[in-house]
């Protein structure tokens, strides 16, 4: 039945047949979708016209109209009727004999009316005073009587709505933001309501009515289509259940999901996941982009009187290469080029998250349109700010969704695709696949600091419920998955397979601490062979906190963590018979021990700088992309070099990604000692600086004519920290029997401009001798080994080591 069918026999003919053919219309099943609600709603039209008609024989100065729901033509099998009687005032006696003429009949009908009887005066009084009134009225549509009072009506109110969205808007978003904390979100929840959840059909209005005001727009890709899908669902809940629900509850999804002609359940959630999670996004956009405005709008004024009328120009900070802050979001410079710079997305992204600041729409689609792809392997720049990224924090949520939201991500990680949008039947996870993910690795970076490798503990968390996608045990399929994507973004082959165990045994400790007898050997010995070292057994015991926290509150509780950390203990016992390798085994190259002796002659530092770059792709495609600098350093031994040499490079903005410091064995002959310095730099922003310049400054820094404190002070002053991610506090440990020959106090920190010049600085307060130091930036996260002795030569005593361990990590906390 067409909709125009449906009309012609509504017509005419009563309740009795407009009762027959709405049941014929919902029944026989030929239409569905927007068309069955069309043919609905002009069913309805024409059946209350026809009421209307026959009520107002001689009433002047009166409209019915539809608003919300059905003012959009949006009529579910259940769906409220929602009229409004608008008259002029001039006869209310027969206004109110109307009503009953219209509304009895719905009611006989069985169908819910929500219905108010009012002058336009009165309707844009209430408007004014309830916000739900207003969005209704946004939507209203003349049904039948006077088209010019609906007109007028229409007009006023979308009047009043442009005038007053300074104000309304900020109540709106209000009204949906406590909506949300009291549904939830749409895009996770197992039993969603489609309606008042974040991501749900109120959103998709709201969404609307700011389009109404002017003053800002939603992102319209894929929105309608969003809206449509789960107008779809609820359609077929409706015929399902044969009530007026929005609630999908477990036990009705197999039968919607037949309804729609969907393969099953799951694949009904994961098309609601997916239309919640554009409206979703839509909304935080659309709302950060009213509030830009009303910003805006509340400084322009006084603005203008500062700059005599001038349009002021938006103030551009920089973030990272090719990245900026603008108006309270990441934009890209104006000199970037994504065609031309593949890493640009994960930069702009791990730059975002670092600074607590959401990706620009505008930034996300233009790298999505434009940004090649990503060799294979990755180039070592593209791994860390991946990892950065994921070491940031809850912002990472944001920026993550910001990316997938444009497709980026599953363009950087293919196999992502399998698990987005994945629900989990299981009430003790709150999340999708995808989303617990995120959260897993969310968690992991609050527990960096307790391990050697925070990027192998971020990116499994990243990878470890990957094989979810996947038929069969997910922990396997998912084994084979790590060791594809972690080849592909540029670990080595030990670091790949030690993310592939973390994968495929994510779930031994928890499993193994609450199923088995932890007094018998074979249980600790079976985990200690499965995990195999005492630094993966360090990876896996934050990777199993991490997973089940990002999993919920019934996952994880003292209980399960004692139990734990009871097994960890165990089978680090185990594994303790493996003796650390000696850090200070390496033997120098020919190039180092050339710089040492021209250092030592010379009597001062000599330095030379080594591009590094990435072997050619594939296809040759361009230049070969540069990793950084290798920067060698030879200097005469002397109090000071660590915190001269780090302060120096921080001075100069260049990151340090690694860096190596150790005593060089001199040729025969010539006495005294030389310190070499082995560093991989890189610069924060533009080129780097002259290696003359460097070696000037150095020699300044070392002879105590150059106040390296204080410059960095002014330049921190000068720059103001962003509020941004708060990192976990810094950790600094004396590692038990690391070496024979010197004390190892390991320090683990957010890495930060001048972190190493205060590291070197409180050591050398501390008295001590520096033998060598090992320091790696992971992301975000600095994990630095310093061998350190007395004047001596001897390893620090115990309690002294402990001091200056405390000493340092107060320093670093302060």
């Amino acid at each position: 039945m067409t909709s125009t069918d449906a009309r012609t026999e509504a017509e005419g003919s009563g309740p009795s047949g407009y009762a027959a053919a709405r049941l014929r219309l919902l029944t026989e099943g030929a239409q569905s979708g927007p068309p069955r609600r069309a043919a609905l709603s002009d069913l309805t039209d024409a059946w209350l016209a026809e009421l209307f008609a026959a009520g107002a024989e001689g009433v002047r100065g009166v409209s019915l109209v539809a608003v919300g729901g059905y003012g959009r033509g949006e009529l579910s099998p259940r769906s409220d009727l929602d009229l409004l009687l608008l008259h002029d005032g001039s006869d209310s006696k027969a206004v109110a004999a109307l009503a009953d003429r219209i509304w009895y009949p719905v009611w006989d009908l069985g169908l819910a009316l929500d219905h108010s009887v009012r002058t336009p005066a009165e309707a844009r009084k209430t408007a004014g005073e309830d916000l739900k009134v207003q969005l209704g009225l946004l939507d209203a549509r003349h049904l039948a009587g006077d088209l010019g009072l609906t007109a007028g009506l229409r007009t006023a109110v979308l009047a009043d709505w442009r005038n007053q969205a300074p104000k309304r808007l900020p109540e709106l978003q209000q009204l949906c933001a406590e909506r949300a904390e009291r549904q939830g979100e749409l895009q996770y929840l197992l039993e969603p309501d489609l309606k008042e959840a974040r991501g749900g059909l109120r959103d998709a209005t709201a969404l609307r009515a700011v389009a109404a005001s002017w003053l800002a727009d939603a992102p319209r890709e894929g929105l309608a289509d969003a809206r449509r899908r789960l107008l779809d669902v609820r359609d077929a809940l409706h015929l399902a259940t044969g009530r007026a629900t929005d609630r999908l509850a477990l036990q009705e999804q197999d039968q919607v999901a037949a309804e729609l002609g969907l393969l099953d359940a799951d694949t009904l959630l994961r098309q609601v996941y997916e239309a919640a999670r554009v409206i979703s996004y839509a909304s935080d956009v659309t709302w950060r982009e009213v509030g830009r405005v009303l910003r805006s709008r509340a400084v322009r004024p006084r603005l203008r009187a500062m700059l005599g009328g001038g349009k002021p120009v938006a103030e551009r900070s920089p973030l990272a290469e090719g990245v900026v802050e603008q108006d309270g979001e990441v934009v890209l410079a104006r000199a970037a080029r994504p065609e031309r710079d593949p890493v640009l997305p994960l930069r702009a992204a791990a730059a975002a998250a670092q600074a607590g600041l959401p990706l620009s729409l505008h930034a996300v689609r233009r790298m999505a349109g434009s940004a090649r792809p990503l060799p294979t392997p990755w180039p070592a720049e593209a791994r860390e700010q991946l990892v950065t990224l994921l070491g940031s924090g809850r912002p990472t949520v944001e920026v993550w969704e910001a990316l997938e939201a444009e497709g980026l991500i599953t363009r950087l990680l293919p196999d992502w695709e399998r698990v987005r949008c994945r629900p989990q039947r299981n009430a003790v996870h709150l999340w999708t696949v995808d989303r617990h993910l995120i959260e897993t690795a969310v968690r992991a970076s609050e527990l960096t600091r307790r391990v050697g490798r925070p990027d192998l503990l971020l990116v499994a968390a990243l990878l470890h419920d990957i094989g979810k996608g996947w038929p069969g045990d997910h922990s396997l399929a998912g084994e084979t998955i790590a060791r594809d994507v972690a080849g592909r973004i540029g670990f080595d082959r030990d670091d790949v397979a030690v993310l592939a165990t973390l994968v495929r045994h994510h779930l031994l400790l928890v499993e193994t601490a609450t199923r088995r007898d932890l007094e018998d050997p074979a249980t600790v010995s079976s985990v200690a062979e499965a995990v195999g070292s005492q630094s993966t057994l360090e990876l896996l015991h934050a990777l199993t906190e991490a997973d089940a926290l990002a999993t919920g509150p019934a996952a994880w509780s003292t209980w399960r963590s004692a139990l734990v950390t009871d097994l960890v203990k165990r089978v680090s016992a185990v594994l303790a018979g493996d003796e650390p390798a000696d850090p200070e085994a390496a033997a120098p190259t020919a190039e180092q021990e050339r710089l040492a002796v021209e250092a030592y002659r010379t009597g001062g530092p000599v330095l030379a700088l080594r591009a590094q770059t990435e072997p050619p792709a594939e296809e040759p495609s361009g230049e070969p992309e540069p990793l950084g600098v290798e920067l060698l350093i030879a200097v005469p031994d002397q109090p000071g070099v660590l915190p001269a040499v780090s302060g120096v490079l921080a001075m100069h903005r260049l990151t340090v990604r690694t860096a190596e410091l150790r005593a060089q064995d001199l040729p025969d002959g010539m006495d005294g000692s030389v310190l070499l310095l082995d560093w991989r730099v890189a610069a924060e922003y533009g080129s780097l600086p002259q290696a003359a310049r460097l070696r000037a400054d150095l020699v300044r820094a070392l002879d105590g004519s150059l106040d390296i404190s204080a410059r960095l002070a002014e330049r921190d002053a000068a720059y103001p920290r962003r509020r941004g991610v708060v990192p976990p506090p810094p950790r600094v440990t004396v590692a038990p029997a690391a070496s024979r020959h010197a004390t190892v106090i390991e320090v683990r920190a957010q890495d930060a401009p001048g972190l190493l010049f205060r590291i070197g600085r409180a050591l050398e307060k501390a008295g001590v001798r520096v033998r060598s130091a090992h320091v790696s930036t992971l992301g975000a996260n600095a994990v630095d080994a310093f061998y350190v002795t007395t004047g001596t030569g001897a390893p620090l005593p115990a309690e002294d080591a402990v001091s200056v361990a405390r000493a340092l990590e107060g320093t670093l906390r302060g």
